[in-house]
């Protein structure tokens, strides 16, 4: 997987997360965050508004 050689299920990455003791959420977030924190915001941004557009509001 870390050479991009096989793609894990959403099983196998659920185990990964059991194992390293965080939400499956988090690694997916963390993969496709990149390496700052601006993006990172930017991300759960545009979740929450991804979310909202789907009818799920958060307070």
């Amino acid at each position: 997987m870390e050479r991009d050689l096989k793609s894990p299920t959403l099983s196998k990455l659920a185990e990964l997360c059991e194992v390293m003791e965080v939400h499956p959420l988090t690694l997916l977030t963390l993969a496709y965050a990149g390496d700052s924190a601006q993006e990172l915001d930017e991300l759960l941004d545009r979740v929450r508004r991804e979310a909202e557009g789907l009818g799920i509001h958060f307070e």
